[in-house]
């Protein structure tokens, strides 16, 4: 079976792909007729697809999320690699294909990095930090097993969430060794709540965001887990206004940056300053990392990334 990552322009192909997208939209002729703009998906990567002339049962039949046997024809369009989809079908049991197969996912396994963010937390000193950290995970600790940090950014595939505190978390044990004036549980726990309530902002199943929920979309994972963190000291009987509370919500409130990239506020303590560029670095490294990834070898230059500005990366041959 040809993978995403290795189709190159007039290759045709069969094989089985997952419908991450589909959309039923309508050509511009006349008189109109309706097409599926489609988006398949394996473990190396994904890549948009038409599939024209559609009927009544093909509308009622193929829906996001699902196997398909697709026969296609690569094509560029508008310098993209796109496949014109010849035939299509659902998977059905007698294929005997297990959809897990067909999913990018973390490098490491959930189970693995879920142990390294549970040995951090318990390696916090300072009793009032660890009580709310530890508040706060237990809401969404059996979704961190598979959820992503990002519907496409960064970190956007099974259990990239999980994956993204735990490089955050060793760069976060590097800076506060060479700066020893930070506060390392407050790093810790900074790292750890920053994107904690990403599971309730975001709607996903095998790691791919479908939507964002109503409470992601009215108020977004950063004032979601800034109330958790009042929530937990309540629970345990911490005061609002003590240091830990108040040092624990700046962190995450802040740990966007600006006000155009959604923090209520601006970092104006060292520890908030260091999460926002550990959560940065991390975040921007992954992008390429995942660009180059999912790029063929054979193409010097990734696709533009949003992240970054629109910015293409170079692979080098070094």
């Amino acid at each position: 079976m040809t993978q995403i990552i290795q189709m190159q322009p007039q290759d045709e192909f069969t094989g089985y792909y997952l419908l991450k997208e589909c959309e039923v939209k309508q050509t511009n002729a006349t008189p109109a007729k309706d097409y599926m703009d489609i988006v398949l998906c394996d473990a190396s990567g994904q890549i948009s697809a038409k599939y024209w002339d559609v009927t009544q049962t093909d509308k009622e039949t193929f829906f996001p999320m699902g196997l398909v046997k697709v026969r296609g024809l690569v094509q560029t369009y508008r310098d993209k690699l796109q496949v014109k989809i010849q035939r299509i079908r659902k998977a059905t049991d007698e294929d005997g294909i297990n959809i897990a197969d067909f999913v990018r996912a973390a490098p490491i396994r959930p189970v693995d990095l879920i142990h390294a963010i549970k040995q951090s937390a318990a390696s916090i000193g300072h009793a009032d930090i660890k009580a709310i950290v530890d508040f706060c995970t237990a809401k969404v600790e059996d979704k961190l097993m598979h959820y992503p940090a990002a519907k496409t950014h960064h970190h956007a595939y099974f259990a990239g969430l999980a994956y993204h505190m735990t490089r955050m978390l060793e760069l976060g044990e590097f800076v506060c060794k060479q700066r020893p004036f930070l506060n390392a549980d407050l790093i810790k726990a900074g790292i750890i709540l920053h994107d904690i309530a990403k599971p309730e902002e975001m709607t996903a199943q095998l790691g791919i965001v479908s939507d964002y929920s109503v409470r992601g979309k009215l108020i977004g994972h950063i004032a979601l887990a800034s109330g958790w963190i009042v929530e937990a000291a309540i629970h345990h009987g911490i005061p609002l206004d003590s240091e830990p509370v108040l040092a624990l919500q700046h962190v995450v409130l802040a740990h966007h940056n600006l006000g155009e990239w959604g923090s209520p506020v601006q970092p104006q303590m060292a520890e908030a300053v260091a999460l926002h560029l550990i959560d940065s670095l991390d975040a921007k490294l992954q992008m390429v990392e995942d660009a180059l990834d999912t790029t063929p070898e054979s193409e010097p230059w990734t696709p533009m990334l949003r992240g970054l500005e629109n910015k293409a990366i170079y692979r080098t041959n070094l």
